[in-house]
């Protein structure tokens, strides 16, 4: 599956920094598209804020179709306090901007499946594809505006994965 969420991420940032080429994050000292993955950066203490933070949940297989198809859970979370210039009060509107974002990146539902330990990546025989975000209400915490997005994601493994 990792060819599947690597191919996923990849796709996703892409897309961001067509969509919004400003939203950027600042990790070890080097300027990023605002979409990371948690289980390939340093621990946070707290999700940063107005980026999207990937979180790969659960997995599944279903080994009775002609290849086996694996699927995995992926809750997409972001949060903003607004900017400084409006005191915060722009937290609605700027959670708005990021929801448009996402639903904006994550479309169309499906991505080339590419294996990213080769330079350049190397294509693989199928896609990657996703279903329809199921995003939760906005959760108020002080100063922060939240929320979340899951979507399953699924590939069929080839030889060699």
């Amino acid at each position: 599956m990792r060819n599947a969420k690597d191919s996923f991420y990849m796709a996703l940032r892409t897309r961001l920094t067509v969509v919004n080429p400003e939203r950027t994050v600042l990790i070890r000292g080097a300027v990023r598209p605002g979409i990371l993955v948690e289980e390939a950066e340093a621990p946070f203490s707290q999700l940063p804020n107005d980026v999207f933070v990937l979180r790969w949940l659960g997995l599944a297989v279903d080994m009775d179709l002609g290849a086996m198809m694996a699927a995995e859970e992926c809750e997409i979370l972001y949060q903003t306090c607004g900017t400084q210039s409006f005191g915060g009060l722009d937290r609605g509107r700027a959670l708005s901007q990021m929801d448009e974002e996402l639903t904006a990146i994550l479309a169309p539902f499906y991505t080339p499946k590419l294996n990213y330990t080769a330079t350049p990546p190397a294509a693989m025989l199928t896609q990657v594809f996703w279903d329809e975000p199921a995003i939760t209400p906005i959760v108020v915490q002080r100063d922060r505006l939240s929320r979340s997005a899951k979507v399953t994601v699924y590939s069929y493994q080839e030889q060699g994965e």
